[in-house]
């Protein structure tokens, strides 16, 4: 099923007479439901969110602190600062690393401002459709480690933040990097978030942008909250008209504004250089040096391959014309009039050039159109199953990453070409790199309403509460594309029940139960929740699962009395052994007048892995199958 025909339709047209939306960085929080909530801690106070990250650009508008006392009194380190940074009451921090804090990159200042960005009236991207912006939790504290450079993430710089990060105080810490495959006992993330949790402090991280393959998944200790992306109900396009009066949806963010003026339109394939061996099987391309620059300028050129554009732009040509990877693919900034279409509607382009005498077109400037298919994993997160530790079901939830606005380093690039001088306060970024921190404010407002909570009952209260995701969006991946659910920011503060995560074998974690092919399906496995809700509250249990799976959950009704209270449960599952089918899932639900407290349980063939191979990790994979169930390199680190 397509996504491009859920986009909102008017009049029984679908394209041209769309209805616009305003562009502003607080619509995924809207989307998301806590802007319209009366949540009381919603923009928070003293909490100290620890950001692991490029830097930060501390003169965006974003991270005033105006209205500021000082730093909290459980805020244990300094500003290490020099003549070109200034720290302030919001954003505090330094490491002792000689290398500036400064953000050169934009990533830094993009994740911070997601989670705890102040509100900034007439936020725009490029100067188009203004509005507010705003971060999850805008009175938040921000403390800034710099891990990451435009190359990556060092090891060491990664160990040495968690170690200064634990030792400052911070409470909640976003970490919106990781490496395709890490063991966890030489996974810095891993092993910095583990001393953290037992400092009480919550890691948040990235799922990675690995996919759409099985099994890509980054930072799966279960100790960490993972996080994938989806989108939100606001679609970025960038529509293509012909001479002929037919138009193409398009996706780019494109501020050029050619004023509905009609251009000369050429194919790539057409207009070889020549005299540097290029042809048109090269030419097609539009990559640069492959093109005669004569007979370029001041036209808009078709490509048959996505690119930066570099080959048009050098060229002197008005627009360009792309094929998107996929449906679902972000929005891009270009230097250059641009729109990437389908790949399928590309031969129709040509075929309009090649059988008109004056073929002419013209690249409409960026509109924004609700997307009703939202929310929706984009095929570029990475997707589980966790192969590291094949028990535990991972991403743990999933929050927007697509097509996201937000601060951004005004000496960071502003496009994807590299040498794009341009420069711009607000950028529109995507990846899981956005989605961690949407979650890292979320934390960051159940601990300002919980302050005596755990990282566990933090994980838990986000993880049971989220949104319900429609698996028909999802048929082959289901959880391991999105977790728990959709990120609900408002029920999280008051999530009725809680798990607390165990640091031993039985980790109490919401349960997937993994299997290999051959295998009958049978498990028995022990939960304990707390009553974080109200005394004298009551619990019925709904089970959701296919007909040939039987679980069954004793007792069915949890009845409390006190507030923190513990109750224990038994989950029995049992059936067919699966061969064939991927996957299987199912949730345990626990209901009452206000609180609906889910778990995703999911059942799947183990695939082949190295990790699997060897020897110690073959035995403990053994040993987990057949005693507990549980639901569910690179020298350096990439942003996500």
């Amino acid at each position: 099923m397509k996504k491009l025909q859920y986009l909102e339709v008017k009049d029984g047209r679908r394209c041209p007479s769309n209805a616009l939306l305003q562009l502003h960085t607080r619509r995924s929080w809207d989307f998301l439901g806590l802007l319209r909530s009366h949540v009381t801690h919603r923009k928070g106070g003293d909490e100290i969110i620890g950001m692991m990250d490029s830097g930060i650009w501390p003169e965006s508008a974003s991270f005033t602190d105006k209205g500021f006392g000082p730093p909290p009194r459980n805020w244990k380190g300094t500003c290490n600062t020099n003549k070109t940074f200034t720290c302030n009451n919001q954003n505090f921090y330094d490491t002792t690393d000689i290398i500036p804090l400064r953000d050169s990159v934009g990533h830094g200042t993009h994740t911070a401002s997601i989670a705890a960005g102040r509100e900034v009236a007439g936020a725009s991207v490029f100067g188009l459709a203004q509005g507010i912006a705003t971060g999850g939790i805008p009175n938040a504290r921000i403390a800034v480690y710099k891990v990451c450079w435009a190359m990556g993430c060092g090891i060491a710089d990664i160990l040495a933040a968690f170690d200064d990060a634990i030792a400052d105080g911070v409470d909640i810490i976003s970490a919106s990097f990781g490496m395709s495959a890490a063991y966890t006992f030489t996974d810095p993330v891993a092993i910095g978030s583990f001393h953290a949790l037992k400092k009480g402090i919550l890691t948040i991280t990235a799922a990675g942008n690995y996919g759409p393959l099985r099994a890509s998944i980054s930072n799966v200790s279960p100790w960490l909250l993972t996080v994938g992306p989806s989108t939100i109900d606001r679609n970025f396009v960038t529509q293509l008209a012909l001479g002929n009066g037919k138009t193409f949806m398009g996706s780019a963010i494109n501020n050029f504004y050619l004023k509905g003026d009609m251009f000369p339109l050429i194919w790539g394939g057409d207009v070889s250089n020549y005299p540097v061996n290029a042809n048109s099987e090269t030419s097609k391309y539009c990559n640069a040096g492959d093109l005669d620059s004569q007979k370029i300028k001041g036209k808009i050129v078709l490509c048959n391959y996505r690119s930066n554009g570099a080959g048009i732009l050098h060229t002197d040509g008005v627009g360009v014309i792309m094929p998107f990877q996929s449906v679902d693919d972000p929005a891009f900034s270009f230097r250059i009039a641009t729109t990437l279409i389908s790949p399928d509607e590309i031969p129709k382009v040509l075929d309009y050039i090649k059988t008109s005498k004056n073929p002419e077109a013209t690249i409409l400037v960026i509109e924004t159109w609700k997307d009703l298919y939202a929310p929706y994993v984009p095929s570029f997160s990475s997707k589980g199953p966790n192969l590291m530790v094949p028990d535990i079901l991972k991403p743990d939830l999933i929050a927007p990453g697509v097509n996201i606005l937000a601060a951004w380093s005004p000496v960071g690039r502003a496009s994807v070409y590299s040498e794009d001088t341009r420069s711009v306060k607000y950028y529109v970024d995507s990846g899981t790199s956005m989605s961690c921190p949407h979650v890292t404010g979320a934390a960051a407002i159940v601990k300002a309403a919980h302050p005596r909570w755990s990282p566990t009952a933090i994980k838990s209260a986000l993880m049971t509460t989220a949104y319900v995701v429609d698996p028909k969006k999802h048929e082959n991946e289901r959880e391991f594309a999105y977790g728990s659910g959709l990120l609900n920011p408002t029920k999280a503060v008051d999530p009725g029940l809680g798990h607390q995560t165990c640091l031993g074998m039985d980790l109490n974690y919401p349960s997937s139960l993994a299997v290999e092919d051959g295998h009958e399906i049978k498990g028995n496995f022990h939960r304990t929740v707390t009553n974080v809700g109200k005394p004298n509250s009551t619990y019925n249990v709904s089970i959701v699962m296919p007909d040939s799976i039987k679980v069954n959950v004793e007792p069915s009704v949890l009845s409390f009395t006190d507030v923190g209270e513990k109750k224990s449960f038994l989950v029995e599952v049992n059936g067919p052994h699966i061969t064939q089918v991927p996957i299987i899932s199912g949730s345990i639900t626990w209901k009452n007048r206000k609180h609906v407290v889910k778990s995703p349980l999911v059942i799947y063939n183990v695939l082949p892995s190295v990790f699997l191979t060897n020897p110690v990790h073959r035995t403990q994979r053994l040993s987990t199958h057949q005693t507990h169930i549980s639901p569910g390199e690179r020298s350096s680190f990439l942003p996500h």
